[in-house]
């Protein structure tokens, strides 16, 4: 896998940099609390339902109590010296997995923390103090991680929330954070929830993924990702749509890192989730009101804003409101090879969602379709299947008989290419001779 740009790293959970992070016990690959080497350590913890282990509360809050009553950033190093300070006998391999597992609960996530080492794992989900998911890319998948009640949960909710700068409580019971170790946490409190403190975490990894990693992941094949490489290179303007979850954001980065490196790119998210390997990256984010409702920032105003930064590729991360509109101007007005990505069920779709979102921005139907005619060149879509992530089709916009339209030029069913009508002339666009999918369909 590529490495990441230093300028492109992720921090630690507290932004004051590397020399104390931490969440850097959440990598450092030790087994969890239970797990083999941890004899001696059944003072520490008691089993839980599942198979794991729930935290001794009198030595969390001793431990606690010692590392907050000193001054800087609580350090493993710190957890360590207050494990040693409370007298536990726990043995060598007993006092290394509790100084883990009890800097997971006072400064990562938790119970949660042993699951971020599984770097298939892209989504946490706590429904229950016992019921929590993970998804690894080909369905959720439930783990036996069990927290010790529903205080623990909505503590760890509120925590989390906290270190992104928000505040969990009853008069915010929804609230979504991005923290700067790469995690972005949504948090729902009762009686919002019927079923109690419901926790969300996305994980943004630092690897990024080339084309030809995703090809041997089976994301697409190789005609696929010549026609994928000859949309960057001619700079088209392009939407890659698909689900949550359907690799999006994946695929986006990975395409921005074939940007010619003399290009300077400009990212504009709600929360920052590309990472793309490339020397010149500008990113944006936005803001949320204080709480007087003062000092937002939304998308469609870092769209603006972007524009007097002389963007050679302006992407927003995910179209789901009136920035549209400033997006779709933006690429009529010379900005080309931009785009970024949108929900939808499927690429034919994709006119009707941008036609909902033109209506947030005071657009009607007419300016919607002349404007994205003119605007974008394409649309990718990626799906979920029970065998991961796929590439499913490759479209064009079009505006056809007075309708904005994207047709079909690449179809992939079952593994195969289908050519479709629109296929001809995308090819003569990309360079590309129109007859390669005769000899791989």
């Amino acid at each position: 896998m590529k490495s990441v740009p230093p300028g492109r790293r992720r921090k630690d959970i507290t932004g004051t940099g590397s020399g104390s992070p931490r969440l850097a016990v959440a990598e450092s690959g030790r087994p969890p609390v239970g797990g083999p080497g941890t004899s001696g350590s059944s003072r520490l913890a008691e089993p839980g339902r599942g198979g794991t282990a729930t935290m001794d509360p009198s030595l969390l809050a001793t431990v606690r109590e010692s590392v907050m009553a000193g001054e800087g950033p609580v350090t493993p190093s710190k957890v360590a010296a207050a494990v040693q300070a409370t007298g536990r006998l726990l043995g060598t391999a007993g006092s290394l997995a509790t100084a883990e597992r009890l800097s997971a609960e006072l400064n990562g996530l938790g119970p949660l923390q042993e699951l971020t080492r599984d770097e298939t794992v892209t989504d946490i989900f706590v429904n229950a103090p016992d019921s929590v998911w993970v998804d690894r890319g080909s369905g959720l998948e439930r783990t036996g991680i069990v927290f010790a009640g529903e205080s623990h949960v909505r503590a760890l909710a509120a925590r989390l929330v906290a270190a992104g700068g928000r505040r969990l409580d009853d008069g915010s019971p929804c609230v979504d954070v991005r923290l700067d170790a790469g995690y972005r946490v949504h948090a729902v409190l009762p009686p919002i929830s019927t079923a109690g403190t419901l926790l969300s975490v996305r994980i943004r990894r630092e690897q990024v993924f080339s084309l030809d990693e995703l090809r041997r992941k089976g994301m697409f094949g190789e005609v696929i990702q010549d026609i994928l490489r000859c949309l960057i290179e001619r700079k088209l303007s392009f939407l890659i749509s698909g689900a949550t979850g359907s690799g999006k954001t994946t695929l986006l980065s990975t395409l921005l890192g074939l940007c010619p490196p003399g290009e300077r790119l400009v990212l504009i998210e709600d929360a920052a989730e590309l990472n793309p390997v490339h020397p010149h990256v500008v990113a944006l984010e936005t803001r949320h009101g204080n709480l007087e409702g003062g000092g937002s920032v939304d998308l469609a105003e870092l769209v603006r804003q972007a524009l007097r930064m002389r963007p050679d590729r302006l992407l927003v991360g995910e179209c789901r409101g009136a920035e549209v509109r400033e997006l779709l101007a933006a690429m009529n007005t010379g900005h080309t090879g931009g785009g970024g990505t949108i929900h939808a069920n499927t690429a034919t779709a994709v006119p009707a969602r941008l036609t909902a979102l033109g209506a947030l921005a005071g657009m009607d139907h007419t300016a919607v379709r002349l404007q994205t005619a003119s605007a974008l060149d394409a649309v990718i879509h990626v799906e979920r299947t029970a065998r991961g992530r796929r590439l499913s089709c490759i479209g064009s916009v079009m505006d056809h008989d007075g309708n904005l339209a994207v047709v079909p030029a690449v179809d992939i069913i079952d593994g195969a290419l289908r050519m479709g009508p629109a296929w001809s002339a995308l090819a003569l666009r990309l360079g590309m001779d129109p007859d390669v999918l005769g000899v791989h369909s």
